[in-house]
């Protein structure tokens, strides 16, 4: 089984691996010590640089007994022309799962199809869906539920927007994507989303989109790759920050969330991300415990 986007797991699925996660962040924090993947290795592929997923994944292989491999693209053979079909046919006669921060995401589907063990999609530019686990599992620690629950997210609609759509589509939430023109989500993902039954709303409007939120969450308005077009998005996305105007048209309990890394004072403001509201440094914890849960559902 593969994991290369939220859609590959039922809601049943979903449920399982918060409840495996939560119940290892407890075991972590009372020093109980589990080691499932002993003997077992994951190559982990970086075609972007990382602070949250190389360090979460690592401690996570770690912490369960396993090894955990950082391959830099450029240090394969990939980056003297070794097709992505060979590179994964013999890195996983090596390896017990591969892990892939990639640009395009035809590479983490070309890597699933031709590997002959699990592929992880730790990023690509169509989905996020690690971040996601730890995202839905941070809601859950708050509220104890999905259902009923109001998710807007305020801001470009990139890979960890059109995963956190999927998301609320597995869990009952409704969503909401504040959004300008040109920056909408991926239009198949919104019609997934919605084919799973979920309410997807898209709107212009992010304080309009923001009354009654349970859930704000926003991201980097210039995203690795898109540094070019750095001045247009700034222009365009500026009237989409999330600050103390738009966190009080939410719910009073509302939960605030960054996937990181924040630019503060652009697409969020350094009072919400210090603020009463703000759930997104346990948001980052959660990427480690998350992805220890799918690392066992996975390879253990």
């Amino acid at each position: 089984m593969n994991f290369t986007s939220m859609s590959d797991f039922t809601p049943e699925q979903v449920s399982s691996l918060l409840d495996s996660a939560l119940d290892l962040k407890e075991k972590r924090r009372r020093g109980k010590v589990i080691r499932p993947l002993e003997s077992k290795s994951l190559g982990m592929i970086f075609e972007k640089s990382s602070t949250r997923t190389r360090v979460s994944f690592e401690v996570a292989m770690t912490d369960l007994g396993g090894h955990s491999l950082y391959l830099n693209s450029r240090d394969l053979q990939l980056g003297r022309g070794e097709t992505i079909e060979d590179t994964a046919r013999v890195l996983s006669s090596y390896l017990h799962g591969i892990m892939v921060r990639a640009y395009s995401h035809e590479t983490v589907r070309k890597l699933a199809q031709y590997s002959s063990v699990p592929v992880i999609n730790a990023l690509s530019d169509l989905e996020h869906p690690c971040q996601t686990l730890a995202d839905l599992m941070t809601i859950r620690e708050r509220f104890g539920q999905f259902a009923g629950l109001k998710f807007v997210w305020v801001g470009d609609g990139n890979n960890v927007c059109n995963s956190m759509m999927l998301a609320c589509a597995l869990t009952g939430m409704q969503a909401t994507v504040a959004c300008p023109k040109g920056f909408e989500p991926d239009l198949d993902i919104v019609l997934e989303a919605r084919d799973l039954a979920c309410s997807v709303d898209i709107v212009n409007d992010p304080v309009k989109a923001a009354r009654d939120a349970d859930v704000l969450y926003t991201d980097v308005w210039v995203s690795m790759g898109d540094e070019d077009e750095r001045d247009e998005r700034v222009r365009a996305l500026k009237p989409f920050q999330i600050n103390s105007d738009l966190v009080n048209e939410a719910n009073p309990d509302a939960i605030v969330l960054h996937c990181l890394p924040a630019h503060r004072g652009e697409e969020i403001t350094m009072d919400v991300m210090e603020g009463s509201n703000s759930a997104i440094f346990e948001q980052a914890e959660n990427r480690l415990h998350a992805q220890k849960a799918l690392l066992l559902k996975l390879m253990g």
